[in-house]
């Protein structure tokens, strides 16, 4: 039977309102592996042009690095393309096993479990772990997969405003009567590139007997001095209960995720995780790259230190363009133009410079926070770093937003 007129007309509507208020999401089309510099059409009709990248998670460069790239062909060749089943039923090889324990061990973790997302490692925890008699304390700028799992569970949910220890503390006391409690934050905010104060986190999670759940993706690999993440960071290392993450940014920036912390969560969630016991297992090719990318974190922390270096470079000479930008030291840097339609400017006139990067405006961001996403990579070099400060001025003077 054919969508009815009445069905199209209102979906086609909705469409319409997003283009219009110019919050429309485009899809540029990459001809080419993932780098600093990448090949991208335009438009479909249009041929590909050569672009410095500045929008993808790839922060160690290691997206296309010639070690991972021949890891993932060796791990193809000896353990085969896909597995064709669940992890439980015949999914699972020895290089799994070997890619959990590398993860505990980098993570200083008793176990990890596997996934075939971090979004799907944050729809698999808190249905599994709690029930109706408890809690979840939910920091109010969460990723959306957090935000989704939690959703999933039946717990009550408690949402405390960002990074404010005064209203977590206050949630905390209201939920006293509950059976678990689990405070639940991002490691570092994805549109901001805050870290969460996970050490005050952490203080008042003993204070009041309750569970500390992170999500680091945006933190592993380069956050620490080590890499290890925001525990590292904080000097938090027996703290933090649950940690999830990704490999699809800093580790190789393919696909999957994984829960690592304490044993006695992982094998719960082993037994009852429902996006683990019915999604196929990780692909060889990941899972092979995925231990290559271990192994150079391990080896060096040299691409973690060019990172850093970048970040700070480029933070410290686009604010002096004239950008507002926050403060911090992340390679995520937002700069804040509190205008969708001027975003959307600013990012076309950067893509016509040669600098390709995206602009967020509410529902991703909230209202009047409208801002260009900036990420740096240690892929990038110095004169990529100056290419985009120059097109950030001189688009910025154009649409009047430095002078």
């Amino acid at each position: 039977m054919a969508t009815s007129a009445r069905v199209r007309e209102y979906f086609q509507h909705q469409l319409e309102d997003l283009k219009r208020n110019d919050i429309w999401k485009e899809e540029r089309v990459v001809q080419s592996p993932q780098a600093a510099e990448i090949s991208v059409a335009i438009h479909e009709r249009a041929n590909p042009q050569r672009i410095i990248n500045f929008c993808a998670n790839n922060y160690l460069g290691l997206s296309s690095h010639p070690e991972i790239l021949r890891a993932a062909q060796e791990g193809m060749r000896d353990r085969g393309y896909g597995l064709s089943s669940v992890r439980f039923i015949c999914g699972t090889q020895d290089i799994h096993r070997r890619l959990e324990k590398k993860m505990s061990a980098f993570l200083q973790s008793e176990n990890t479990i596997l996934f075939s997302s971090c979004f799907d490692a944050n729809g698999g925890v808190f249905e599994s772990l709690l029930g109706e008699e408890d809690v979840i304390l939910s920091d109010e700028l969460n990723h959306a997969s957090l935000i989704d799992g939690i959703r999933l569970c039946k717990a009550r949910r408690h949402r405390y405003r960002h990074n404010d220890m005064a209203d977590l503390e206050h949630h905390l006391q209201l939920s006293g009567s509950m059976r678990f409690r689990m405070i639940a934050t991002d490691g570092v905010f994805s549109m901001d590139g805050d870290l969460a104060k996970l050490d005050a986190i952490c203080a008042l999670a003993r204070k009041y007997d309750a569970i500390v759940m992170v999500d680091d993706s945006h933190a592993t690999g380069f956050i620490g001095k080590t890499g290890r993440g925001t525990p590292e960071f904080y000097g938090l290392r027996d703290s933090v209960d649950i940690i999830t993450t990704t490999f699809g940014k800093a580790l190789g920036g393919a696909s999957g995720g994984c829960v690592s912390g304490k044993s006695i969560f992982i094998d719960t969630l082993r037994q009852k995780s429902r996006p683990y016991l019915f999604s196929n297992s990780l692909s060889p090719v990941v899972v092979a790259g995925t231990l290559k990318a271990l192994d150079i974190l391990e080896s060096s922390t040299e691409l973690r230190d060019k990172l850093e270096e970048n970040a700070k470079y480029f933070r410290r000479k686009i604010r002096e363009t004239g950008f507002e930008i926050p403060d911090g030291f992340h390679p995520i840097v937002p700069i804040l133009l509190h205008n969708p339609k001027l975003v959307q400017a600013m990012a076309r006139g950067l893509l016509a410079e040669g600098i390709y990067v995206v602009g967020f405006s509410y529902p991703v961001v909230p209202k009047g926070k409208d801002r260009i996403r900036v990420q740096i990579s240690a892929a990038h070099e110095r004169k990529h770093l100056d290419a985009a400060i120059t097109a950030f001025g001189v688009v910025g003077k154009r649409l009047g937003i430095i002078t």
